[in-house]
């Protein structure tokens, strides 16, 4: 590639970074703000129809329960959250198999789509919310999806970057924030919606303009360009991941031969090779140990993320004796812990990441390196789980305050760690696949919200003390992928070394 060109191309990865970024932060995760969002749909009235006058038995006096509305808006959440993991699979395969573009036009239309539904809907029409919110959580994590590729512009810091659009991910729920300020103000939910709309044209530029049809591929060809931008220069998706295969082999050799593996030339013929293993099947990856351990930790990491999302109004209601003043202020206090998830993510990318600049060991390939990296984030991801898990199970007001910052830091370390393991531990091209099928398999899973959360309105009467004690039991079963993860490198490594003692023993005997 000329040097003209060469510029053109790092202007248009930085772009391509860059814009990534802004559309994380306004669109991608903006679903995650519910709390803040709900807070002005009761304003407004939203499910107002299911309030109604009650006596307390205690002291006979009369007061309005809208526990029925409570339940509807946490539903809304539920509705959401489960039909964005059962559809992930699907959309995974499409952006595999169709390319990006296919699948970013796809997460627009949604987009538009739910923002419009709330945009038009009033009091008469909340039912509209339900299909609204899915709407809105599915295109935002079809269009991260697509951003987790653009790491593979920048070899050395492929996992900070992915890292950190997932904190950009989190810290876009404060766009629901910004519009309960807003409100507050005077400007109308409608309004607010209605911008957010037009804000799609943004999205359908980078799409066409900064965005590649088919995928990025790893590692990255010298010669690979994207975008309307390059024209007569554009690459196909087949020709590009080819390319990319025929360089990561031949950066393999390279170490070796840096290694010293092939010095003695001669003897080269007595040397015991492994037969060159074929890319994995799909289905021998689900079927994996590697992935099955992973499946339980997003399952459970999800589990109690979606169980806390869909409940935490009425439980500020509960723990705040109804005090709206107060419910708003520590809702506001949420929205800004989540601003902060850009800045906590990219902590997790740089552990993953750290081995990056130290030479590969004698023998070792770059997976087994990237997976041992990998074991220590997903441990500390485990262990923000279940402390956020214990903090929310408190019945105490003040401690919400570091339930906040957990859930903002175990969200950001828990995304984009997610995705960054999947483009390790499996081939790129099921990236899509397992990465989606891993979110549509925890549906099954997200489905029991609804019965638990009906057990804590009725039976329970509001409080969810038991049910969350068993949520943060079950957090426990995230601690052993990173401890699967760390005993399968320990069995890569001991491989290693017996390979090279069977090759050393070839080259004795010659």
């Amino acid at each position: 590639m000329c040097k003209c060109q060469e510029r053109r191309a790092t202007k248009q990865h930085w772009l391509t970074l860059l814009s990534g970024l802004v559309e994380s932060l306004l669109v991608t995760g903006m679903a995650f703000g519910w709390a803040s969002l709900v807070f002005v749909l009761k304003v407004d009235g939203y499910f107002s129809g299911y309030c109604h006058n009650a006596t307390r038995e205690e002291n006979f006096t009369v007061y309005t329960d809208c526990s029925g509305q409570d339940e509807h808006l946490s539903q809304v959440m539920s509705v959401a959250s489960i039909t964005n993991t059962i559809l992930r699979f699907p959309i995974g395969y499409v952006f595999d198999r169709c390319g990006t573009t296919a699948t970013r036009l796809i997460a627009i239309s949604l987009y538009i789509t739910g923002t419009l539904f709330i945009t038009l809907s009033n009091t008469e029409t909340s039912v509209l919310l339900y299909p609204a919110l899915s709407c809105l959580i599915i295109a935002g994590s079809v269009l991260y999806i697509t951003n987790a590729q653009v790491g593979n512009l920048c070899d050395s810091y492929r996992s900070t970057i992915i890292t950190i659009y997932n904190g950009a991910y989190d810290s876009s729920a404060a766009v629901f924030f910004f519009i309960k300020l807003l409100h507050e103000r005077g400007v109308s939910l409608h309004s607010s919606f209605l911008f957010l709309t037009f804000c799609s044209v943004f999205l359908l530029l980078r799409t066409f303009f900064l965005m590649p049809t088919g995928h990025i591929p790893y590692p990255l060809p010298e010669t690979y360009t994207y975008g309307v931008c390059w024209p007569g220069q554009r690459r196909g998706r087949g020709e590009g991941e080819e390319e990319s295969y025929k360089k990561e082999e031949e950066m393999e050799e390279k170490q070796k031969d840096e290694r010293g593996n092939y010095s003695s030339l001669p003897l080269c013929k007595n040397i015991v090779h492994q037969p060159k293993q074929e890319k994995a099947s799909f289905r021998s990856c689900v079927l994996s140990w590697l992935f099955l351990w992973h499946l339980v930790f997003v399952v459970t990491t999800l589990f109690s993320h979606f169980m806390f999302l869909a409940t935490v109004n009425p439980m500020l209601t509960r723990l705040a004796d109804n005090n709206q003043t107060m419910v708003s202020h520590y809702t506001n206090a949420f929205a800004f812990a989540q601003l902060g998830g850009v800045l906590f993510a990219p902590v997790n990318g740089l552990i993953m990441d750290r081995h990056k600049r130290r030479p590969l060991t004698s023998g070792e390939t770059r997976r087994e390196a990237d997976l041992r990296s990998s074991s220590l984030a997903l441990f500390l991801t485990s262990l923000q789980c279940f402390l956020f898990c214990v903090c929310f199970t408190c019945p105490v007001l003040p401690l919400q305050y570091l339930t906040f910052i957990l859930q903002v830091v175990n969200s950001a370390f828990f995304y984009g760690g997610h995705q960054a393991f999947i483009s390790i531990a499996f081939p790129m091209s099921h990236f899509g696949k397992m990465s989606g099928i891993a979110m549509s398999l925890s549906a099954l899973v997200l489905l029991l919200q609804f019965p638990l959360l009906r057990l804590t309105q009725h039976q329970l009467k509001g409080d969810p003390l038991y049910v969350n004690v068993g949520v943060t039991l079950v957090s426990l079963l995230t601690f052993i992928h990173p401890i699967h993860v760390s005993l399968y490198c320990r069995k890569l490594s001991k491989q290693r070394r017996t390979t090279e003692e069977v090759n050393e023993q070839g080259l004795a005997r010659g």
